[in-house]
């Protein structure tokens, strides 16, 4: 602020460099696991006790098994495919921390929607939102600080979807006529065989076709959803464009790393660890999103952090020398929620359904278009799961914040003492 003008300025951005001196694969290894262990040190200073969220992947598992800590917190679901609370207890074990966990039932995580979504703010339709509430809940009956592993697959390479420019190289390394006219043959043919959607894929430039998890709806699905027409409409490449512009001299990869870092990790991942912590009066710390971990990531060349067998290859290298071979090396999961089982069962069909013909719904959306996905869905024609819990966390959302006199608003209200 000068002279009453104010000027707003970026005073930090991360970027990815080319180091000068390219350094032997355990080199980086070496320089991975130092200044992990110094940030998840560094993020343990506190005047209360600190725990750590616990799942059965590497990237809260490492985390657990260095922070020097001794308690952690797990949540499952009631569905075995669903469940990673038997291997986080092992791992617990395994590292010698006490472990806190909680099975969450089916009733409990649809009871608990309206809530979450009330702390969320803003609407946002990411399943494992429920499981970061319940996982935090738990924490705060017994910490006030936890260390938590987001960051991880943006700054490493953690995404499986990282290392489809590995395995569309024979496309992308044609001349862009030929490989343009092999996606348009492609998209001519009507019906679904084998390639097809790999040459679509390999026919565009990675910012045609990578938009990143949000990505729910092609525009002319959203055109017949929408029924307010009048509203600006944005594509998703005007969304990503500036950002794209930033690494454009970048590899295919660290392209899709660094609009992840810019839209992916800041408007879900973060935001949900944030909301659904605060919540609880939690303080989350994430030591893989600490600027000296990040001068190390941003500076690892590409084969140090996909390959055509695994992710994120450094760190997991770094990480077996704390963590047993199997979780060092297991398969990106996330928090895993069985939300396209429950969408088949009839009474979340019907609980969905009422929300989809709601005089709320009929505002914003073509209603019929909204019973298709939800019927197609249930007579498994189509996984539309992701697209009906988008639409359908909206509509939770909205009678939270503006239908007048619902149960969260005068639940949160009451807990409000005025002095």
């Amino acid at each position: 602020m000068k002279n009453g003008d104010l000027e707003v300025q970026r005073y930090w951005q991360a970027e990815f460099t080319t180091p000068s001196v390219k350094l032997p694969f355990e080199e980086a290894t070496d320089d991975v696991e130092k200044i992990m262990q110094d940030s998840i040190k560094a993020h343990m200073l506190s005047d209360v006790e600190v725990g750590s969220f616990l799942s059965s992947g590497i990237d809260s598992s490492y985390v657990a098994a260095s922070f020097k800590g001794d308690i952690t917190f797990t949540v499952g679901f009631d569905y075995a495919s669903y469940n990673e609370v038997d291997d986080a207890l092992k791992m617990a074990e395994k590292i010698d921390v006490e472990s806190h966990y909680k099975i969450v039932t089916s009733n409990e995580y649809w009871e608990c929607l309206p809530k979450v979504q009330y702390h969320m703010d803003e609407p946002l339709a990411d399943p494992a939102a429920v499981a970061l509430y319940f996982v935090s809940q738990i924490a705060s009956e017994h910490v006030k600080v936890v260390l938590s592993g987001e960051g991880a697959d943006e700054l490493f390479g953690g995404y499986g979807i990282y290392r489809e420019p590995l395995s569309l190289k024979p496309l992308t390394d044609m001349p862009k006529i030929i490989r343009k006219t092999l996606g348009k043959i492609a998209e001519s043919i009507l019906f679904d065989i084998k390639g097809k959607n790999y040459f679509i894929r390999g026919s565009k430039d990675v910012a045609e076709r990578f938009i990143g998890n949000a990505y729910m709806f092609t525009e002319d699905k959203r055109d017949k959803l929408m029924k307010d027409k009048s509203f600006k409409q944005y594509s998703p490449q005007e969304v990503t464009e500036e950002i794209y512009k930033k690494v454009e001299n970048m590899d295919d990869t660290t392209k899709m790393q660094y609009l992840d870092l810019h839209l992916w990790l800041t408007g879900d991942i973060l935001l949900k660890a944030d909301k659904m912590s605060m919540a609880h009066s939690l303080e989350l710390r994430v030591p893989y999103l600490d600027k000296e971990v990040w001068s190390v990531a941003s500076q690892l060349p590409l084969e140090y952090r996909i390959n055509k067998t695994t992710t994120k290859y450094a760190l997991r290298k770094a990480a077996k020398r704390k963590l047993p071979e199997e979780v060092a090396g297991r398969k990106k999961l996330g928090f895993p929620v069985p939300i396209r089982i429950w969408l088949k069962e009839e009474k979340y069909y019907k609980m969905v359904k009422a929300d989809f013909v709601s005089e709320a719904a009929k505002e914003f959306f073509n209603i019929d278009e909204l019973v298709k996905l939800l019927d197609d869905h249930l007579k498994r024609k189509k996984d539309n799961s992701r697209k009906i819990w988008t639409v359908y966390m909206f509509l939770v959302w909205h009678k939270e914040y503006f239908e007048m006199g619902h149960e969260t608003d005068r639940f949160c209200y009451d807990e409000i003492s005025v002095s």
